[in-house]
């Protein structure tokens, strides 16, 4: 199989560079987003349609990042473009918002087993925000307790002391615990008693770096028991497993009730809006922030949220996407196998995390995925990957023949 090449997109990243800080910034850029080498990823794309990207060089991609989420049903799918550009001929962002905020509100209320009511807003770190906003108008106490290799943003309250431009006076009621430790926990709780309004967590441990993690059995539950003990908000990051695990959300998926609960990447297939959704008791708080954004009351994202919700009950798109994701993480381990490497797939099938196991520098993971990129399967190296409701079963195989491919380079260079 010939490999991909990139000329066009470094000639355009040459000149973004002149333009923009770091030619591409954030999680999409090389500079965050573990591109190791970077010469093995193209840099900008030019179209995408179901499963696939294009890039700028004309390569085709079975992509596995989707949008680092927002793509569940597929680029482009028919439904929910319909609903958008319906609406589009009717207004978007208008002086008094549509009706059809009412109505998503009311969809996810009905959706989110722990919902009684929904807030709109556009990005992740928006609706986490505003979470751990209300913790604190609510409890009137300050601190927020955090599972270690979180991430829940890039407000400066979600940073570290040692980040550029971050204050210690941001993140020192913060509090750190180890994941699925409760009796560390718990003597958090004791040791800062009366003092903490919240605790913020991952559904599950999907950093990056590591292999993900699901929760002991009971875990949540006793959290969960915990913090109504001790008068403490459970708010749940749910922007990037939201909807991949249980379309009534991911505290149900693990039988407990958050509190608060974030919304974002699933939540309209790539239009821009997220959504913060809790229990009544907290709707006056919320009511009382003043928090609100330009476009957050846009009609459009609504529209493409309705639509994308109902399409996604209609699928059973959770266990469709673990379906899928199971398949994948079996074809992928077997080949591996078949060349010597021990791949770890950790996670839920529909947010798999990728770790090559036989190297501690993780070099040979970032070889192996290297090649799998150059041959048109996109995966990054240290990040989750997703599956979407578009991808096929011969996507899968063609993965699986490009997976095998790679493993035998990379055994060719690494002989046993």
């Amino acid at each position: 199989m010939n490999t991909y090449t990139y000329e066009e997109s470094r000639r355009q990243f040459a000149r973004a560079c002149r333009v923009i800080p770091s030619g591409i910034y954030g999680h999409q850029g090389p500079a965050e987003g573990c591109f190791i080498p970077v010469d093995a990823f193209p840099m900008f794309s030019e179209r995408a349609q179901g499963t696939y990207f294009w890039d700028v060089d004309g390569n085709r991609f079975i992509d596995y990042m989707c949008a680092y989420g927002p793509n569940v049903l597929g680029y482009g799918d028919p439904d929910v473009d319909e609903a958008a550009r319906k609406q589009m001929e009717k207004g978007n962002c208008v002086t008094a918002p549509s009706t059809l905020m009412i109505d998503f509100a009311e969809l996810l209320v009905d959706t989110v087993h722990s919902a009684d009511w929904a807030f709109f807003a556009k990005n992740g770190n928006d609706v986490t925000t505003l979470a751990v906003l209300t913790a604190r108008a609510y409890t009137h106490k300050k601190k927020i307790v955090f599972f270690k290799g979180y991430y829940h943003g890039v407000a400066p309250w979600t940073q570290k002391i040692d980040y550029a431009g971050i204050l210690e006076e941001d993140v020192c009621n913060n509090l750190y615990v180890d994941w699925n430790d409760f009796d560390q926990l718990q003597a958090v709780f004791e040791k800062y008693k009366g003092q903490i309004a919240g605790l913020i967590a991952q559904p599950y441990q999907h950093g990056n770096f590591r292999d993900n993690e699901l929760p002991a059995d009971g875990f949540w539950q006793k959290v969960r028991k915990l913090c109504t003990d001790h008068e403490v908000l459970l708010m749940i990051d749910d922007v990037r497993a939201g909807f991949r695990m249980d379309l009534a959300g991911s505290d149900h998926y693990f039988g407990f009730e958050a509190d608060l609960i974030c919304f974002c990447k699933a939540l309209a297939n790539g239009y821009n809006v997220s959504a913060l959704c809790g229990k009544d008791f907290l709707k006056n708080t919320v009511s009382g922030l003043t928090y609100t954004g330009s476009y957050w009351l846009s009609a459009v994202p609504f529209a493409a949220g309705i639509a994308c919700i109902e399409k996604m009950k209609r699928l059973d798109c959770a266990n469709l996407l673990n379906e899928k994701g199971r398949k994948l993480r079996d074809g992928l381990q077997a080949a591996a196998a078949r060349h010597g490497f021990d791949l770890h797939v950790t996670g839920m099938p529909s947010l798999f995390y990728l770790r090559i196991a036989d190297d501690p520098s993780l070099g040979l993971h970032q070889e192996w995925v290297a090649e799998c990129v150059r041959r048109g399967v996109y995966f990054t190296n240290h990040h989750n990957h997703f599956i979407n409701a578009a991808l096929s079963d011969q996507d899968i195989a063609d993965t699986v023949a490009v997976a095998e491919e790679a493993f035998e380079a990379v055994r060719m260079r690494h002989p046993l």
